[in-house]
């Protein structure tokens, strides 16, 4: 499992890493509406509230948090299938889906992208131009909390100073 705080660039590390590893990724559910260029299916699976709802009442998520005013959570019934199968899955997901599917799968590995600085990630999130200052401001609180939470939870930390470094970092990591 993959987590970091929103703007540090786990993104761009996990779609190389899933590249050069042969990793399967796991696609997360979510109640948000799909941004431009994403796809159903292949970045998200795009569901209503209701359906959402039903997942979670029927046991079908691995883990599910609420993040951002919308709800994300992993589908368990793929992962379970390609890990059944032999296959590594790499599931980006937030800290609290983290603790969750630590419960459930002791053996799982948990590692976190941490920004080289709070400073750094405030500029990164300013530079993407789409973040409205109150959501910079609540961004860079949740990364606090999930930063401290990371430290004592997570079993590999992973500065994303340089995308390459952490890139062969990560890729280090899951052998």
């Amino acid at each position: 499992m993959v987590s970091g705080p929103s703007g540090v660039g786990k993104s761009s590390v996990v779609d190389v890493v899933l590249e050069r590893s042969g990793a399967t990724f796991s696609v997360s559910a979510t109640t948000r509406a799909p941004r431009p260029g994403e796809k159903d299916g292949e970045d998200y699976l795009f569901v209503t509230d209701a359906r959402f709802d039903e997942l979670v009442a029927a046991g079908e998520l691995l883990e599910w948090a609420d993040y951002g005013g919308h709800r994300y959570g992993t589908p368990g019934a793929p992962v379970l299938e390609h890990i059944a199968a032999g296959e590594d899955v790499l599931l980006d997901i937030e800290n609290v889906g983290a603790h969750q599917v630590r419960a459930a799968y002791p053996d799982a590995v948990l590692l976190f992208i941490l920004p080289p600085s709070l400073e750094e990630l405030e500029r990164r999130l300013r530079k993407r131009g789409d973040t409205s200052e109150e959501d910079v401001e609540r961004r860079l609180a949740v990364a606090s909390e999930q930063i401290e939470d990371a430290k004592a939870t997570f079993d590999h930390l992973v500065v994303n100073d340089d995308l390459q470094t952490a890139i062969y970092q990560v890729l280090s990591i899951l052998g």
